[in-house]
C-alpha cells in the first residue's frame, strides 16, 4: 500500500473521529432536551456505537479497501481527541441553539395557526349562534303576529260556517253511528289490541324461558 493511500486513510479516519464526536454530542444534547428516560440511554448508546462502527467501516472500505492497520485506530482516536479538545463545547452550544430555534418556530407556527384559523372559526361560530338566535326570536315574533292577525278571520269564518257544520254533525250522529256499528270498528279494534297483547306476552315468556 502506497504512502499516499496510508495518509489518505489516516485523514479519513481523523474526519470520521470528528464526525463520531459531533453525532455523539448532538445525540446527548437531544436526549437531554427531550428528557428521555434514563433506562433507554444504554439502548440508544448501543445503537449509536453499532451505527458508528458500520459508518467507519464503510469509510475505511472506500479509502483503503477495508484494510485495518495501526494508523487506522491512531487516526480515529486522534480525530475523537481533537474534537473533544477543540470543538465539543462549540457543537453543544450550536445544537442547543438549533433546538431553541426549532422550538421557537414550532411555537410561532402554532400561535399563527391559532390566530389565523382557530380564532376566526370561533368568531364565526359565535356569530352563527347569535344570528340563529336572532332568526329564531324573529320567527317566533312573526308567528305570533300572524296568529294575532288570523284569529279574527278565523272567528269570523267559524261564525259564518256554523250553520253548515251543525247539520253535518247531526247527520254524522244520525247516520255515521250506525255505519260505524255496521263496520264493527270498535270490535275489530278490541280484537286487534287483544291479539297484540297476546303476542307480546308469548314473546316475553319465550325470552324468559331462554334466559332460564
Amino acid at each position: 500500500m502506497s504512502l499516499t493511500v496510508q495518509w489518505w486513510t489516516m485523514v479519513t479516519m481523523l474526519l470520521s473521529g470528528i464526525g463520531m464526536g459531533i453525532v455523539f454530542d448532538s445525540y446527548r444534547v437531544v436526549s437531554d432536551e427531550l428528557r428521555i428516560n434514563r433506562w433507554w440511554i444504554p439502548v440508544f448508546d448501543l445503537l449509536y456505537w453499532i451505527a458508528a462502527t458500520i459508518a467507519v467501516f464503510q469509510v475505511l472500505s472506500a479509502s483503503n479497501e477495508g484494510e485495518v492497520r495501526t494508523y487506522v485506530f491512531l487516526g480515529l482516536l486522534l480525530g475523537i481527541g481533537c474534537y473533544y479538545w477543540l470543538l465539543s463545547k462549540l457543537v453543544v452550544i450550536i445544537v442547543h441553539g438549533i433546538i431553541r430555534i426549532i422550538r421557537a418556530l414550532i411555537q410561532f407556527t402554532i400561535r399563527t395557526f391559532v390566530l389565523l384559523v382557530i380564532r376566526p372559526l370561533q368568531l364565526l361560530y359565535r356569530l352563527g349562534r347569535l344570528v340563529f338566535a336572532f332568526l329564531l326570536v324573529f320567527t317566533m315574533f312573526l308567528l305570533k303576529l300572524v296568529v294575532q292577525l288570523i284569529r279574527p278571520l278565523w272567528i269570523l269564518t267559524r261564525w259564518m260556517t256554523a250553520p253548515l257544520i251543525r247539520p253535518a254533525g247531526q247527520w254524522f250522529a244520525g247516520w255515521g253511528g250506525p255505519l260505524l256499528a255496521k263496520w264493527r270498528v270498535r270490535d275489530r279494534y278490541q280484537a286487534l289490541h287483544t291479539g297484540i297483547v297476546k303476542l307480546w306476552r308469548r314473546w316475553k315468556n319465550r325470552k324468559q324461558d331462554n334466559n332460564n
